[in-house]
C-alpha cells in the first residue's frame, strides 16, 4: 500500500475524532454568559483532548512523511493507534460531564495511556521497515519525552485511582503541555534525506 493512503484514512479519522469530540458542547438553554457557566468541566475536557489529537496528528504527520515504506505491520499498529484515539470523544465527554470525577479521570487515563503505548508501537514499527536507514534510529534517539510521557500517564491514572483526580487531570494537561512544544525529529530524517539525494 502507498503511504499516501495511510496518511489519508487516518487524517480522516482524526478530524471525525475532533467533530464528535466538538459535539459534546451542547448549546446552553439561556442567553446571557452566566448560561455557559456550567459547561466549563465539559469545555475545558474538550480543549485538553483536542490539544492531544492535535499533537497525535502532528506527530503522525511527520513520522509518514518520514517513511518510505508501509508493511503490514505498520498498517496494523497504525490502526491500532487510530481504535485507542477514536474513544477519546467516549472518555472526554464522560470526564467533562462528571466533573472530573474519580472513575472517569481513571478512564481517560488509561485512555491516554493505550494511546501513547499504541504511537509507541507504531513508530517501532516504521523504525523497523526502514532497518537499512539508520537516520530513524538515530533521530528518535533515547527518546526522553515518549517514555517520560508514558511515565507520566500511569502515574495520573494511578493517582485518579487512588482518589486524587484532579491530580491525575493536572498531569495529563501538563503532559499535552510539553507535547505543544513541537517534536522536530522526524522532521530531521527528512531534512537529512533531501541533503543526501539533493
Amino acid at each position: 500500500m502507498h503511504k499516501g493512503r495511510l496518511e489519508a484514512f487516518s487524517d480522516g479519522v482524526m478530524a471525525i475524532i475532533i467533530t464528535i469530540m466538538v459535539l459534546e458542547l451542547k448549546v446552553p438553554h439561556g442567553e446571557t454568559l452566566g448560561a455557559l457557566w456550567p459547561l466549563w468541566p465539559v469545555f475545558l475536557s474538550y480543549v485538553l483532548s483536542f490539544a492531544y489529537v492535535g499533537t497525535y496528528w502532528t506527530n503522525h504527520h511527520h513520522l509518514m512523511q518520514a517513511a518510505n515504506r508501509v508493511t503490514s505491520q505498520v498498517l496494523m499498529a497504525n490502526l491500532n493507534l487510530l481504535f485507542w484515539l477514536s474513544l477519546l470523544p467516549f472518555t472526554t465527554g464522560w470526564m467533562g460531564e462528571n466533573h472530573f470525577a474519580q472513575g472517569p479521570v481513571t478512564l481517560y487515563g488509561a485512555n491516554l495511556l493505550a494511546s501513547a503505548l499504541s504511537y509507541y508501537i507504531l513508530q517501532g514499527q516504521i523504525v523497523s521497515a526502514h532497518d537499512q536507514d539508520q537516520s530513524f534510529r538515530a533521530a528518535l534517539g533515547s527518546d526522553l519525552k515518549g517514555k517520560g510521557s508514558l511515565l507520566a500517564y500511569v502515574l495520573g491514572t494511578l493517582a485518579a485511582l487512588a482518589g486524587w483526580p484532579m491530580v491525575g487531570f493536572a498531569i495529563f494537561c501538563a503532559v499535552a503541555l510539553v507535547w505543544l512544544i513541537p517534536d522536530r525529529r522526524m522532521e530531521m530524517v527528512v531534512s537529512a534525506r533531501s541533503k543526501t539525494s539533493g
